[in-house]
């Protein structure tokens, strides 16, 4: 199967409000599809359909070739569901929290224990099987809820924002995970709001805002849609600050900025970092710092959604 999730013209709506607004979705089977949005974009809700918690208005979906609607059952035992507030019970143990789930998939009671012992080995938990999960730290409940969401073997995760309230190392520990789920086979939708996450992981990035998708493609294609690099310049002396900017000004493309000693602007000409490395030497400028870097994925969703803004 080529495509392991495929929607096609979902609409959701909550009275006046469009919280889906015609979504096209197609996850290729052992990657990665990073939905990405701001606050109240559509995405928890597109999740919410695909997983057959809510019904769709309009437009159809399949999860591994299943009806969300019709085959809502089948969709259920290939899926697995973690939301972006840990989900466990914190009067039980991690163990418990596991073993609970497999006995309520149908698993016997020996066979419930096994796979909770493995899950919790796997997701370095081993120590606090024991621990009720209430004393967790975030980034443990984290790993416990996605190891709750595995128990029943899932080919298809659903994970919405996932990483929400983590530090920068529970975050990497996450990735990690996730990153090892994909090379045993897993297919994985990612809602985040963190750009430099879907930056670590997507294998493709679709962007929705007001319930529309804006934009589709890699991070790489998602960030040659500005058209602009940045280059960035410190000045060996602040003294010398202005005279920089003056240099830079005559490659840019857009506004020049000066911030932290840092003189920036956008270049759209290939040749531009050349030309200003002659302007520099021509005037007897020396800089300490000299770079031209590509967009980063916040500069193309800050650019990508205050052109929806503008057209709404």
């Amino acid at each position: 199967m080529t495509h392991a999730i495929v929607a096609e013209g979902l609409v959701k709506r909550y009275g006046e409000t469009v919280a889906l607004d015609g979504v096209d979705l197609a996850v290729r089977t052992g990657t990665v599809l990073g939905l990405l949005g701001p606050n109240g974009a559509g995405k928890t809700t597109a999740v919410r359909v695909l997983a057959t918690l809510l019904r769709p208005d309009e437009g159809h979906a399949t999860v591994g070739g299943h009806d969300v609607v019709r085959q809502a059952h089948q969709v259920r035992g290939l899926i697995g569901l973690t939301g972006q507030y840990a989900s466990v019970d914190e009067t039980l143990t991690g163990a418990e929290n596991l073993i609970l789930i497999a006995r309520l998939l149908g698993r016997s009671r020996r066979d419930s224990k096994a796979t909770a012992r493995l899950l919790l080995d796997r997701f370095r938990l081993g120590d606090a099987a024991d621990k009720a999960a209430g004393k967790y730290s975030g980034g443990m409940r984290r790993r416990l809820d996605l190891a709750a969401s595995l128990v029943g073997d899932p080919r298809m995760l659903f994970l919405d924002e996932p990483t929400t309230g983590l530090d920068p190392r529970s975050r990497n520990e996450v990735w990690d995970i996730i990153r090892g789920l994909v090379a045993d086979g897993v297919t994985v939708l990612l809602t985040t709001q963190y750009l430099d996450e879907a930056d670590q992981l997507a294998d493709e990035i679709v962007v929705i805002d007001h319930g529309r998708v804006i934009a589709t493609g890699t991070a790489d294609q998602l960030k040659a849609r500005t058209g602009a690099q940045t280059v960035t310049v410190r000045p060996s002396t602040e003294d010398e600050l202005e005279k920089v900017a003056a240099a830079v000004e005559g490659v840019a493309a857009g506004p020049v900025t000066r911030a932290g000693g840092l003189v920036t602007a956008p270049v759209t000409d290939p040749g531009a970092l050349t030309h200003l490395v002659r302007r520099l030497d021509d005037q007897g400028l020396l800089v300490a710092e000299l770079s031209l870097r590509s967009p980063s994925l916040d500069e193309v969703f800050m650019s990508l959604t205050s052109v929806t803004e503008g057209v709404r």
